[in-house]
Parts: structure tokens; sequence; C-alpha cells
């Protein structure tokens, strides 16, 4: 019989490629997955890795017990929901990964509902981008996820997830309450020599922000670079740059600044993704409606104007 644990660490091998970094995700040394592995082949009676340099690859073999691995991980989620439909409260631990927009603004909201209505449950939640969420998640670090996705800027297609959107939130250009950077522009182009603070380089905020600059004729004088929106909207509501901010940063942390609509009023898709397996858990369906509650209950700030394209 072939052991559940080591098909595991195979399958895990094959997602993240390294026996190094399949050590750390199980939480075991390397040289404890590698005997893990040995036995494996043992059991299986086929060779399972070949040596190429330093590294190991998978044979075909190998990649066969892969496929049937990930079907077994899936209907033991499915078999775990299943029985939590049978429970008669909601009890366990939700790992959630999130990124800091969503933490700073709807989270706390939602984990007061769970706390009234869901008292059994707890929620454990790690601050990752988008990126390492999803790492994460493949790797069963996590249950649950939250991302974001920009206008343009598709997330993949992940076989194996099931994605649920929850919030649009409107992208809105910010411009300091005085000083040279709050004079109102009629177009986006009229901000081609202000100091702007966007995110980093090909993160999916900075290839939208950097795309609706071009369409407006201009590149963007970026003089702050940085993935925190609380900067940018400190450095905003300080009079030093211009910036484009979701409104869930807006309404909280604006104060004294002033809101404009973009044209074609773009927004981002917030959404929750956890693996199939796990989508009618009722941990997983809780936190859902708690997030959708909450997001509806957040306060978007209206635009004090809006540009022309």
């Amino acid at each position: 019989m072939l052991n559940l644990s080591r098909l595991r660490i195979l399958y895990e091998l094959n997602r993240s490629g390294t026996l190094a970094e399949v050590a750390r995700v199980l939480s075991y040394t390397p040289s404890a997955i590698s005997q893990q592995l040995t036995q494996l082949e043992r059991e299986a009676g086929v060779p399972l890795l070949e040596k190429v340099g330093r590294r190991v690859r998978l044979t075909d073999e190998a990649l066969t017990l892969v496929k049937h691995t990930g079907v077994i991980l899936e209907q033991l989620e499915l078999a775990e929901a299943e029985l939590s439909a049978a429970q008669p409260e909601i009890h366990g631990t939700l790992r959630v990964a999130s990124f800091q927009t969503v933490l700073l603004s709807i989270l706390p909201v939602a984990l007061s509902v769970l706390g009234q209505t869901h008292p059994g449950m707890d929620v454990e939640i790690t601050q990752r981008e988008v990126g390492p969420a999803y790492e994460g998640l493949l790797a069963h670090e996590v249950d649950l996820i939250l991302g974001e996705e920009y206008p343009g800027q598709p997330e993949p297609i992940r076989s194996g997830i099931d994605r649920e959107d929850f919030i649009n939130d409107a992208l809105r250009l910010a411009l300091p309450g005085e000083g040279p950077h709050s004079v109102r522009p009629v177009r986006l182009a009229d901000l081609a020599e202000m100091s702007w603070a966007l995110d980093p380089h090909n993160s999916p905020a900075r290839r939208w922000a950097d795309a609706l600059c071009r369409r407006s004729g201009f590149e963007a004088k970026v003089r702050f670079e940085s993935p925190d929106p609380l900067l940018h909207a400190h450095l905003v509501r300080l009079g030093h740059a211009v910036a484009f901010i979701p409104s869930l940063v807006g309404a909280a942390h604006l104060e004294g600044a002033q809101l404009v609509s973009l044209p074609g009023d773009p927004h981002r898709t917030l959404f929750t993704a956890v693996r199939s397996g796990r989508s009618k858990h009722r941990l997983v369906e809780a936190f859902r409606q708690a997030l959708a509650a909450a997001a509806r209950a957040n306060p978007v700030l209206s635009p004090v104007m809006e540009l022309s394209a």
C-alpha cells in the first residue's frame, strides 16, 4: 500500500521543484524528505526520481503518482467538507492569507461578525500579496486567500482553485488638499509633470497605472515607488505626490485630500480563492458570508469631481 504522507511529499516536489522548498512547506529536514522519497520508491517498485546536475527530476511513473495524489487530496477535502456539514455548529480554524488593503478595511469587520455568529470558529491571518498567497494555498499552508485583480490585468486561471468575487472597488485619483500638487486637472494628462506615488514595476497595480497614463499621452514621473497604499495616501495627504488610490484605502486614510473619479470609472475586483475540494466546507462558507457582509457595510468616499478622457 502506498503511503499518503510520502505521496504528498512527491506531490509537493512536483509543485515546488526543490527538496529544500518541500522541506520548508512540510516542516521536515531535507534529509528526512530524501529518506521518505527513497522509501516511496521501494513501495512503488519503480524509479521516481532522476538526478539532473544538482537537482532531481520526476520520472513519468512519478508524474502518474502525482496526478492520482492530486485527486486523492481533493477527495479528502471534499470528505472533510461533508463532515463539517453534519456538525450542529461551525467550529475549527481557518487559515487565511490577505493583502494589506483588506486587512485594514474589511477583515476586522468580518472577524467581528464571525465572533458574534460563530464563536467556535478561529481565523488565523497572515499578510501576503496575491502571488505568494497562491503559492501558500497550493502548498496547503493556508486554506483561503484574498486577492485583487486590476482592469486589464487578469489573474491566471489556476486548475483546482475555486474563486469567488466579493466586491468591486473603485480606483480614484488622489490629490492633496493644498499646495502645488492640489490643482484640479481637467484631463489626466494635466498631471504629467507632477510627482507620482505608484506601486513597484511589474505589479498588477503598476501595470494598470502605467497603461492608463500612456493612454493619456504621458509617462508618470514616479518619485515614490512602494507597494504600500498607506504610504501613497500619506504622501498625498502631506502634499508631496498624486496617486491612484483604491476607494477602500481612501475611505479611512485620505482625510483632507481630494478624490477624483477617473475616465471610464475603473474598478479592481477583490476575490477569495480556495482549493476546489475545500469550497463547500462550512468554515469557508461562513468566512465568505462574513466578508461579503463587511464589504457591503464599508463606507466609500464620493469623488469631488470627474476627469474627462
